[in-house]
């Protein structure tokens, strides 16, 4: 159901996830050099701190479903304009100029997975849906599905990418994981292995990640919540009208290394 409370104080949570995103997101781009590679994994984690935020904040909102319709008429229509009129011309100078389009996908990519994402909060999707959706594209992202469609679907000549390496020494994002390059065979391993987990995090029941919540709170002193538990559940919150903020999903996520 919607949540038609209104006032700052009911969205705090939302304004408070999002200024932290924005400022995560500028942090990264001025704190961090545009290069392709990844020195290592604190890199790799700080830059998804930024996305995590995002997603977080797009799972937070609670706004009525005729309100998140309307502001979908003004932000659907900007993250395209954001895409068509920054990220495409970028582009295109950087290939008339053969500069890297490297960063610029990079960044391109999750700014993608979050605007589906938030198109699909903004049509009335539930908070758990909305982070079951950025997580899983993430972790798609991180895979090394596209390496691997760069090596496949390409009509390759030059022998450093045909038959397919040995060793992946363009994969950073493997790299960092691993300790060291990934060969062939641990690449593929390791893109089964994160579609396996979209494909969980996509379909596997809210109870299963309702159980995991639950033993994560067992696990915490109770003591300071035990007294208000009954009063709490006396209240029928769900009779309310207050929407459901859906299940708490891994958080994961990354970006996957264009060939640019």
């Amino acid at each position: 159901m919607a949540d038609n409370r209104t006032g700052l104080r009911e969205h705090r949570t939302f304004i408070i996830i999002t200024v932290a995103a924005f400022a995560a997101a500028a942090a990264v781009w001025v704190g961090f050099p545009h290069q392709k590679s990844i020195p290592n994994l604190w890199v790799l984690l700080a830059k998804l701190v930024p996305f995590i935020l995002a997603v977080e904040a797009i799972a937070a909102m609670r706004f009525s479903l005729g309100l998140r319709h309307k502001i979908a008429r003004v932000a659907v229509p900007l993250c395209f304009l954001v895409f068509f009129t920054y990220f495409v011309p970028s582009i295109f100078f950087a290939a008339a100029n053969d500069k890297s389009i490297y960063y610029l996908i990079l960044t391109l990519t999750p700014f993608l997975i979050l605007a589906l994402t938030l198109s699909h909060r903004l049509g009335g999707g539930t908070p758990g849906g909305a982070r079951r959706l950025g997580y899983a594209m993430i972790v798609l992202q991180l895979s090394g599905l596209e390496d691997l469609a760069f090596l496949t679907i390409n009509p390759h000549t030059d022998p450093a990418w045909t038959p397919i390496p040995e060793v992946w020494t363009w994969a950073d994002h493997m790299t960092v994981r691993l300790g060291h390059p990934a060969s062939k065979y641990e690449a593929f391993t390791l893109i089964a292995v994160h579609v396996i987990v979209a494909v969980l995090i996509l379909t596997l029941p809210d109870r299963v990640w309702r159980k995991l919540a639950r033993r994560d709170k067992a696990e915490t002193p109770v003591s300071d919540t035990a007294a208000t538990q009954p009063a709490a559940e006396s209240t029928g919150t769900e009779s309310t009208g207050t929407e459901s903020t859906g299940v708490t999903e891994p958080a994961t996520g990354s970006v996957t290394p264009a060939k640019g």
